[in-house]
């Protein structure tokens, strides 16, 4: 019976879901064998792997390996002779397979979070020829989830912040917590949030994690942060669930729900009434809770008598209103202010104004205190003019002070000789009357600024100052002088007439119309052959030739003298001279040169040049005679030294034990005695006096000045030796002491002693002891007789 097509397609179907649905209940690999089927001279084979998926849970904590699956082929008869083997992701690490039956185990625990599936690949072989029996096909193991992660708040601690008087349901801020297990399967991975720590003041959506206000008109005032606890729950909240919780700070944000509000109704500062201008005289501040700018103010005067007398001020930083003086306080004017001022916010938040006005009045009283005020002068600047021609003693004007305070106490005057070192005024110091002290002179000093001090009698400490401008009026009592010196030529070849300078004056007067000068030759100049002068009206002359034919060999220099008037009343005048020297021109009428002496000298060096040479050779000889004078000074020692002159005084001893190599290097007797007079040396840079070789002697000397003198003669002897270092330097001495009546028993002092001891004997004990005979003994061949 053949099928149509129709049935055949609904074969298929079925075919097809009857093979999905045992491939996903089967738990092995079976492997049908189908008898060969012959069609058409070929033979087609089934496939013989069937394949399903195979499962195994997470974290599995047994001791033997976890069984997984099985593989299984038709081909295999139970003989040995088939064996299974495993590749692909964790084959023989995590995955063995027993090559003989095809069971799979897992040898590790597995973590689905880790991995949640591994691939691998099938091969069943002929164990004898190692060649498959089947094609290598792939499967997979899916690792099962199990409830074993918490939910976690990855951006957790959370801060948030929310508006304070917010209303109920206001949001805050969502919170969201992960969960690492399968959200595909079972209930692992589905999370509710609780509060756990923050009612009744917030709450939480449990699906969502959206934080809200619980209650109403929450005061930031009375308490500005909350911290909440958040805990989010999988298994859907139910029993046995895993949970983890996070902490959210929630800050109350201010608003503008507190008016300004002063502390007091009045207040009362007392000022002295010299307070100077700008300063301040108080702060006051009205207190609001709120913070920021919804605690930013302003302070304004609204009322009082001080109205023009204060200004108050607002302090960005603190929000002080600050009351400053803007006018002089005067205790015997007004005694006391006061103001009326107000405070008030500058932003004001509509939804509160149901609170109440959000400003608030207060009022301030000022008490101006009275101060010894210093005299006051009835002006500021006084301006005084006189003329420089007034006598010593005139009166130029008067200034007037006054004691501002109640007693009035008489003011005495007198002028500050700082502004007036010149001593050109004086003051009467009761009546305030300035006169002139010496003449005045407008062209030293055009105006004098000086200072009169008004001083209290009762107390001199209190001075007022007046400042007083004395302008000097001008005099005619200054002649016409040239503006400049002028240095006029006229060349050999000039012509009559010919323009040679033009002149100008000036005059230190300075008349009220200005200056008109008149200009004209001497009497005895008037009718000279060489030059006239023509007055241009202009305060200028011009001075012309009247001649031609100048020689610089007859007359190289003329003296014109020009007499000059000014206008003033009385005029005054004054002859000037103009120096005219005669030069030789180039065709452009420019000076070449002007002195009559260069006809004379010869050619070849100048006057000046000589005698810069002359300087030059004169300084070489000095300079040289000076290097050779150090020179020789320098080879010639300052010391003169006789002993040293005549012989090398050096005693050398045989016997062991001797001391002194040199009795000449190291004096003994000035370190043992400090008593002994030490002989000068002679300075070859200085005249000598004349001196007596005599035995050193002893000087008694009282004890208490040992030291001083000693020190004092050291000093001497360091100041005038010509070969000590011209620098600082440390001298030491070594000092044995006296006080001993028979001081040094020591034989090397007794050289400078006045012992009457006799040393002759020393000659009768042999050569040994003639060396010592010979520097002790008294006889004609004594060393030092």
């Amino acid at each position: 019976m053949k099928l149509g097509k129709v049935e055949f397609f609904h074969f298929l179907q079925i075919l097809a879901l009857f093979l999905c649905l045992s491939g996903m209940n089967q738990a092995e690999l079976s492997r049908s064998r189908s008898k060969p089927h012959f069609q058409s001279g070929r033979t087609r084979t089934k496939r013989s792997w069937v394949w399903n998926q195979f499962f195994v849970l997470e974290e599995y904590m047994g001791t033997d390996p976890l069984y997984v699956g099985k593989l299984h082929s038709d081909v295999d008869k139970g003989d040995g002779s088939i064996k299974y083997i495993l590749s692909g992701e964790g084959a023989s690490s995590i995955f063995i397979i027993d090559e003989n039956t095809g069971d799979i185990h897992a040898t590790k625990r597995l973590d689905r979070e880790e991995q949640a599936y591994y691939t691998l690949r099938a091969q069943a072989l002929d164990r004898l020829t190692n060649k498959p029996v089947e094609p290598e096909s792939e499967f997979v193991i899916k690792i099962q989830d199990i409830n074993d992660n918490e939910p976690k708040f990855l951006d957790g601690p959370y801060t948030a912040g929310v508006p304070e008087m917010s209303p109920v349901g206001t949001s805050v801020v969502q919170v969201t917590a992960t969960d690492a297990d399968d959200p595909t399967y079972g209930n692992s991975a589905r999370v509710v949030y609780s509060i756990l720590q923050g009612q009744p003041y917030f709450s939480v959506e449990p699906k969502t994690g959206v934080i809200k206000t619980a209650l109403p008109n929450m005061d930031r005032e009375a308490k500005d942060q909350y911290l909440l606890v958040i805990q989010a729950k999988d298994m859907v909240g139910q029993n046995g669930g895993l949970s983890g919780t996070t902490s959210v700070t929630v800050t109350l944000t201010d608003v503008n729900d507190n008016p300004p509000r002063f502390p007091r109704r009045s207040y009362q500062y007392n000022v002295p009434e010299s307070l100077p201008v700008a300063s301040v005289v108080a702060r006051i501040k009205a207190a609001d809770a709120d913070v920021g700018p919804n605690a930013e103010m302003e302070y304004k005067i609204v009322d009082g008598d001080g109205l023009g007398v204060f200004k108050i001020s607002v302090d960005k930083d603190t929000q002080e209103g600050i009351i400053t003086v803007q006018k002089e306080l005067d205790f015997e004017a007004k005694t006391s202010y006061t103001l009326r001022i107000e405070a008030a916010n500058m932003r004001v938040d509509p939804r509160f104004l149901s609170l109440g006005p959000f400003s608030d009045m207060t009022t301030v009283k000022i008490i101006v205190e009275d101060v010894d005020e210093p005299p006051v002068f009835t002006s500021r600047l006084y301006s005084m003019v006189v003329s420089e021609a007034a006598k010593v003693g005139t009166i130029i004007g008067t200034v007037a002070a006054h004691d501002p305070d109640a007693s009035n106490s008489p003011v005495r005057y007198s002028i500050d000789r700082n502004t007036d070192l010149e001593r050109y005024f004086n003051i009467d110091a009761n009546s305030g009357v300035i006169t002139t002290a010496k003449s005045l002179d407008r062209e030293t000093n055009a105006v004098h600024n000086i200072t009169v001090l008004a001083m209290e009698s009762q107390n001199p400490a209190q001075i007022g100052r007046g400042y007083v401008a004395i302008t000097i009026l001008d005099i005619n009592d200054n002649a016409p002088e040239f503006a400049m010196e002028y240095e006029t030529t006229v060349c050999e070849n000039a012509q009559p007439g010919q323009v040679i300078q033009k002149i100008s004056a000036i005059d230190k007067d300075d008349p009220p119309n200005g200056h008109q000068f008149y200009f004209s030759l001497t009497a005895e100049a008037a009718n000279n052959h060489n030059f006239t002068l023509q007055d241009n009206k202009d305060n200028t002359a011009t001075v012309l030739t009247r001649r031609n034919g100048f020689r610089r060999q007859e007359q190289s220099v003329f003296y014109l003298p020009i007499f000059i008037v000014d206008s003033g009343s009385p005029s005054l005048s004054s002859t000037n001279t103009l120096t005219i020297r005669v030069c030789d021109c180039d065709a452009d009428g420019i000076a070449q040169t002007c002195n009559a002496e260069a006809y004379i000298l010869p050619a070849g060096l100048s006057t000046g040049a000589l005698i810069a040479i002359l300087a030059c050779v004169l300084t070489l000889l000095v300079l040289v005679l000076l290097i050779v004078t150090m020179r020789r000074r320098k080879k010639e020692p300052l010391i003169f030294d006789e002993e040293r002159d005549i012989r090398e005084n050096i005693v050398r001893y045989d016997d062991e034990g001797g001391g002194e190599e040199d009795t000449e290097a190291f004096d003994m007797a000035a370190l043992r005695n400090l008593n002994i007079i030490r002989d000068t040396k002679t300075r070859r840079d200085v005249t000598p006096e004349i001196q007596f070789l005599s035995r050193p002697t002893f000087k008694s000397i009282p004890d208490n000045v040992i030291f001083r003198e000693f020190i004092w003669e050291r000093l001497k002897e360091a100041d005038v030796d010509p070969c000590a270092p011209p620098y600082d330097s440390l001298q030491t001495y070594a000092f044995e002491g006296n006080g001993s009546v028979a001081e040094s028993l020591s034989s090397l002092d007794s050289i400078s002693s006045n012992s009457d001891q006799n040393y002759d004997y020393l000659s009768d004990w042999g050569p040994r002891f003639k060396r010592l005979a010979d520097m002790y003994g008294t006889g004609p061949d004594c060393l030092y007789s």
